[in-house]
């Protein structure tokens, strides 16, 4: 990460009841696999507020995406190091002897030791959390300037002795006589070896991500074809937009010990015909979640350098894009775990005072049951019955959404999302000439994020 700040600075409860309400439809992805027109520049209305500092995103990069076990900002803005005030980063599976990784980072890419830093966690919204601590920091005079960011190393996960196997190796180091240490020695087991690898998996729940998405698919009538429908599009879409150079956040990473990667290796066209052949990868024999139609584990790192607007045009920059309200939601982490964007987007959207047809450009991650959430969002009953709503809030017109690829293609380290996904939403009004885009991504926990992300006036 260091190279990456210095290049850039079972039983569904209610499933039978939910199932009844969301009929099977079929999604017609194939007129989104074609280039979307242009928008037309719209006079709206802009979402600043008097008395609050205006904050601006001067660049965002990202290292390419890699799939596990495959093989910056500074060099891109020119901004001094000596005038970033904090950094913030977000990561989901700390390593033990860096657990303060925005700190050693920053070290290691030649920052300030007075220039103080802070890693976050949040699950999937880790990157979302360190983005909105410094939209804080710079909202309330406490900062000017701020990096954040996330990171995550799948190809490398911490793997941890037994519970048995440590309490023993701790006893061992207390022992103070030849005596006490032969005892200890003598309970030894072989299965003691056994090592702890890492769960994605709900603490509260012990349920996995996919599993639980498995579970929602059912609850909604997502059928399989449905999925690997979006999928395929995700991919095309993603393969088209990196062969069309659009995806222009990413800088060259060198992978120690193999060669500089360039471009995310995750993008994957198929055909549904060998889509349709997967096993299902959770629910077995009939779930219809597979290794074709979610994402995989994926290592990667982003960074975003955010200013006041005022401190930014002083020192010459031109911003990409303002950030604007924000909201994080909690639902119950196990009949609701993916459904964050669902709860989010209508609130973020009254936050602002806008509506979803004022939405141009929609980055939403979609690493599991994205198409659970549009059934959901397009459901009075739901709205109703659930979120406590009298109408729905809409589900976002597929012609605006993730058109650059998602998580399901380019992949997803989990506490690196967040960026991405609001760059692409900066680049992608930029690039279209929309002026809103909305960001919104669930996380482990029953947890989501959502953010209006408005275009910096050309």
């Amino acid at each position: 990460m260091t190279s990456i700040l210095t290049y850039t600075f079972k039983n569904l409860p209610n499933a039978s009841k939910w199932a009844l309400r969301f009929s099977v439809r079929p999604l017609s992805c194939s007129s989104q696999l074609r280039a979307a027109p242009a928008a037309q520049t719209k006079s709206k209305k802009t979402l600043a507020k008097p008395n609050i500092r205006n904050i601006v995103v001067v660049d965002g990069v990202r290292i390419p995406f890699l799939q596990s076990g495959t093989s910056g900002l500074l060099h891109r803005t020119n901004v001094p190091k000596d005038v970033v005030d904090y950094i913030i980063f977000g990561t989901v599976i700390q390593e033990v002897k860096t657990s303060n990784v925005a700190r050693e980072a920053a070290l290691g890419a030649g920052f300030s030791d007075k220039t103080p830093a802070h890693t976050v966690t949040m699950a999937c919204i880790s990157a979302n959390q360190a983005m909105t601590t410094g939209v804080g920091l710079i909202a309330s005079g406490q900062c000017d300037v701020v990096v954040a960011g996330g990171v995550e190393l799948m190809s490398d996960v911490p793997i941890r002795h037994s519970r048995k196997m440590r309490k023993m190796m701790l006893d061992l180091n207390k022992a103070k006589t030849l005596g006490q240490r032969l005892s200890l020695l003598s309970k030894f087991r072989l299965n003691f070896l056994s090592p702890e690898l890492p769960a994605v998996a709900e603490f509260s729940t012990s349920e996995t991500m996919g599993h639980s998405a498995d579970r929602l698919a059912a609850a909604f009538a997502v059928s399989r074809a449905d999925q690997d429908e979006y999928a395929l599009r995700s991919h095309s879409l993603a393969k088209k937009a990196q062969d069309e150079g659009l995806l222009s956040d990413i800088v060259p990473f060198k992978v120690p010990g193999k060669d500089t990667v360039t471009k995310d290796n995750g993008i994957r066209p198929s055909s549904l015909e060998q889509m349709a052949k997967l096993k299902p990868a959770f629910i077995k024999p009939y779930g219809t979640v597979t290794a074709a139609n979610s994402s995989f584990l994926t290592d990667g790192a982003s960074a975003m350098l955010i200013m006041a607007e005022e401190k930014a045009l002083a020192m010459g920059y031109k911003p990409k894009a303002y950030l604007r309200d924000f909201v994080y939601v909690s639902q119950d982490p196990k009949d609701q775990l993916l459904l964050g964007p669902t709860y989010a987007t209508p609130k973020v959207l009254e936050k602002a005072g806008l509506t979803l047809n004022d939405i141009d450009a929609f980055e939403f991650h979609e690493a599991f049951s994205i198409l659970a959430n549009f059934k959901a969002m397009d459901s009075d009953w739901f709205a109703q019955n659930y979120m406590g709503r009298k109408t729905k809030v809409g589900s976002p017109p597929l012609e605006k959404f993730n058109n650059w690829g998602g998580s399901l293609s380019l992949g997803h380290p989990f506490g690196a999302t967040g960026c991405r996904l609001v760059m692409a939403a900066a680049n992608r009004l930029r690039k279209e000439g929309g002026q809103y885009g909305l960001v919104a991504a669930c996380a482990a926990g029953g947890q989501g994020h959502a953010m209006i992300v408005e275009a910096y006036p050309k």
